[in-house]
């Protein structure tokens, strides 16, 4: 069994959600190992768009609704040595995935200038995906 999600976002909302909050936003969505790779980024706003859109895929399928403000610091999106960006589960979001006997994940995500998108796929680990 897997489930796939995939979400746009506009890189102008975001932007316009980070500055008037003089990083109160980033601290509510984005973990501590997350925001301190976003300062590295070449294009923060690019950086962090990006991985909101992942994240926000990763709670759709785990069926946490996109207007729930809990949960976003339980789903981390991180980068191997590669580049290549995985998700680390915690928390509650970890706990609703072993329910779910999702164990593997798959993330991927792009950005340009005005978007990026995420796509999020989870599986049990059984058979193809």
């Amino acid at each position: 069994m897997f489930k796939h999600e995939i979400t746009i976002v506009v890189n102008s909302h975001i932007q316009q959600l980070i500055e008037p909050t003089n990083k109160k936003w980033e601290n509510q969505y984005l973990t501590a190992n997350e925001w301190r790779m976003s300062e590295l980024s070449g294009n923060y706003i690019q950086y962090i768009a990006g991985r909101f859109a992942a994240k926000k895929a990763a709670r759709k399928i785990l069926g946490i609704k996109s207007c729930s403000p809990s949960h976003w610091l339980d789903i981390e999106i991180l980068r191997l040595s590669t580049g290549q960006p995985i998700v680390l589960l915690s928390g509650k979001c970890q706990q609703i995935a072993v329910d779910m006997g999702l164990k593997n994940w798959l993330v991927s995500i792009s950005h340009v200038q005005t978007y990026a998108v995420a796509s999020a796929i989870a599986h049990t680990g059984y058979g193809t995906c």
